[in-house]
């Protein structure tokens, strides 16, 4: 490229404009898949705190892990913003403020209190840090009664933050999926807008990664403990891990710890790249100053979000056998989803099978991960011609970010290719 294409220059369709436009905005269909969300949540909830605590034959370990956390961040990255629609703590807090605006009316159920603009994303961030901790050394993780208690816990913890700051404040800054799940869904190919006549935009995959606002420091941090936590997760079942997890009596710290260094490492290695980018494209190098700091602010708020396709990518292929196996695990689980010995749809005895080996999970992988490169390299590109004065800067600086694209990428590759050892 020789300029940086504009947001129009990307096709863009309005789904609208298709016949049966009336048909995704319909109140009955919008209503009706919100009700079945916040049924699930109260199915799992139920089933945790009721139900048989056996992980295999309770529903609650499964929809939590796999369905939810897994699937739904599969759905924001490859098709669009589901959690924004179907969030059932949203849902459940907007039912109580449509009864208590109707018993006073012209009053919102919130302290109204301002949120304060230092805090940023931060709670999110702390609240991220606590759930992938969670994931990765909680030894109760697939124990159904502590799983509905945990949900309950951020359930109260949300609506709290709800009451004090107002529903649309706390999801914006605070509700830690709405976040996360809104950042993999920058990636999905669409997009809608609230301005005016509501629209929902298909678009190129990944250009909603392209921003020409630089995301701030609380931003970054989560968006890198995204990244980090990915390959985490993966790199906790190599042998490399279980040589660092043996004979330590504390063990059961260990991976939180892991989790904050390897965060750590990413992100002084990833300001130290900013850095050679500033240096590379003509802009500031040296750190002292006031606008050599919002430079390098500058730059790694543009810049983090063009990791993401890899992110994505190794999401995909760590996960993918998981998320097969995981789903075929629903099946007898839906007809007993509290282990009762009910059979209410007849799939109670349904075998699960292994459909898909370790080499088609292998090629699957790689290929992801090659083409997420690709589109990281497209967006770390198109941003660089905004970043910096001439085609020529923005190509010079692109080649710290190639290193870093390059060494990110061949990290996920090596994860993967370890032989899985928990």
């Amino acid at each position: 490229m020789r300029r940086a294409p504009s947001t129009q220059d990307h096709e863009r369709f309005d789904l609208a404009r298709l016949p049966v436009r009336r048909l995704p905005g319909a109140p009955a269909l919008l209503h009706g898949v919100r009700l079945l969300a916040v049924a699930l949540y109260l199915l799992v909830i139920g089933a945790g705190l009721f139900g048989t605590q056996s992980p295999l034959k309770n529903i609650a370990p499964a929809m939590v892990w796999a369905i939810w956390w897994v699937g739904m961040a599969y759905v924001s990255a490859l098709l669009g913003n589901l959690w924004a629609l179907v969030n059932p703590l949203d849902t459940l807090f907007g039912t109580a403020e449509f009864l208590y605006q109707r018993m006073r009316p012209g009053q919102r159920l919130t302290l109204a209190l301002r949120y304060p603009e230092i805090l940023g994303v931060w709670p999110a961030v702390g609240l991220f840090f606590v759930f992938i901790s969670m994931e990765v050394a909680w030894e109760a993780s697939d124990h159904p009664a502590s799983l509905a208690a945990a949900m309950l816990a951020y359930s109260a913890l949300t609506w709290g933050g709800m009451l004090m700051f107002g529903r649309a404040e706390w999801l914006r800054r605070g509700e830690a999926f709405s976040l996360v799940f809104g950042i993999l869904a920058r990636f999905a190919p669409t997009e809608v807008r609230t301005a005016g006549t509501a629209k929902l935009i298909l678009r190129p995959y990944a250009v909603g990664l392209i921003t020409p606002r630089p995301l701030s420091a609380s931003e970054i941090a989560l968006v890198l403990l995204l990244l980090a936590s990915v390959s985490f997760d993966g790199f906790r079942d190599t042998p490399a891990w279980a040589a660092v997890v043996d004979g330590h009596d504390i063990h059961e710290w260990l991976p939180v710890l892991g989790l904050a260094g390897l965060v750590s490492v990413f992100a002084m290695v990833y300001l130290a790249f900013c850095r050679l980018i500033m240096r590379a494209g003509g802009l500031p190098p040296c750190p002292d100053g006031t606008g050599a700091r919002s430079d390098l602010t500058r730059i790694a708020g543009l810049f983090v979000l063009t990791l993401v396709p890899i992110a994505i990518a190794y999401n995909f292929a760590h996960y993918l056998y998981f998320i097969v196996m995981g789903t075929q695990y629903l099946i007898p689980l839906i007809s007993d989803p509290f282990g009762f010995g009910w059979d209410i749809f007849g799939t109670r005895n349904y075998f699960v099978r292994m459909v898909v080996d370790a080499r088609a999970v292998w090629y699957a992988s790689v290929g992801a991960i090659v083409a997420g490169h690709i589109l990281a390299l497209y967006v770390a590109h198109v941003q660089a011609l905004r970043a910096f004065p001439d085609p020529q800067s923005a190509l010079r600086s692109q080649w710290p970010m190639l290193v870093l694209m390059v060494s990110y990428t061949m990290l996920s590759l090596w994860i993967i290719a370890q032989p899985i050892v928990s």
